[in-house]
């Protein structure tokens, strides 16, 4: 399973799959794909790094692993096809939204607005089986995702990290927060998202540190007929 990014994070990738951990999990994909119903597709898997390339990152909204219900997942965190019903997550990120920057909901979930602005979208897992969870973790990807994290930290521009959950707060000792940015929260999900989420102003305070370091902020107002992005 190459890696097809062709983009300027095609050597910092591979440079992270010659590494052993990312050898096994290379042949527990060839496995799991020929096996089980794998989200998102092969050809997905890379899709928040084709869109937002390494140099043009200025926020990584950083989750967990893909949704695993079925057509959701398309390689971006917390996005879904633009025909999809919205996750109960999306909802709570779209609430907070709103109530942090009076943003309407829009009907889709489809954040490529998000991701070609500069927001790269990334799990700490990027593939999951479908209904099942948290069924990939631990099998390498989070390794290569440290690496991702590693070559950001390595970028002299800041950048603003928003790790939402406890999987993505954990990769926040490799980041150098006297050059970047770090918000927290709890995971949007049901389970958590009043626990914290709600009322932490992810979006404002984000546009607020783009703008104290000389960078244009994001336009977090997502178009409402997606196929118009």
């Amino acid at each position: 399973m190459p890696i097809p990014v062709e983009n300027d994070w095609k050597p910092i990738l591979e440079k992270a799959a010659e590494k052993e951990s990312y050898q096994a999990l290379r042949t527990f994909l060839v496995d799991e794909y020929n096996q089980q119903t794998i989200y998102p597709k092969k050809e997905q898997i890379w899709q928040a790094f084709e869109w937002t390339p390494y140099h043009s990152v200025k926020a990584v909204i950083l989750g967990q692993d893909p949704y695993h219900g079925e057509n959701q997942a398309h390689g971006l965190a917390f996005s879904v096809q633009p025909t999809v019903k919205l996750p109960p997550s999306l909802r709570n990120i779209y609430k907070e939204l709103q109530d942090d920057l009076g943003i309407e909901p829009v009907t889709h979930g489809y954040l490529e607005s998000w991701a070609k602005q500069g927001v790269l979208l990334l799990n700490t897992v990027l593939t999951v089986r479908a209904k099942e969870a948290h069924s990939h973790k631990n099998q390498g990807w989070e390794v290569l995702t440290d690496e991702v994290i590693r070559s950001l930290n390595d970028r002299e521009e800041p950048i603003v990290f928003i790790l939402w959950g406890a999987p993505a707060q954990k990769k926040r000792n490799l980041i150098d927060e006297t050059r970047h940015h770090v918000l927290t929260s709890v995971h949007p999900s049901p389970l958590a998202a009043y626990r914290g989420f709600f009322g932490s102003k992810p979006f404002s305070k984000t546009n607020a540190l783009l703008e104290e370091t000389g960078q244009k902020p994001i336009d977090w107002e997502l178009p409402a007929d997606p196929v118009m992005v």
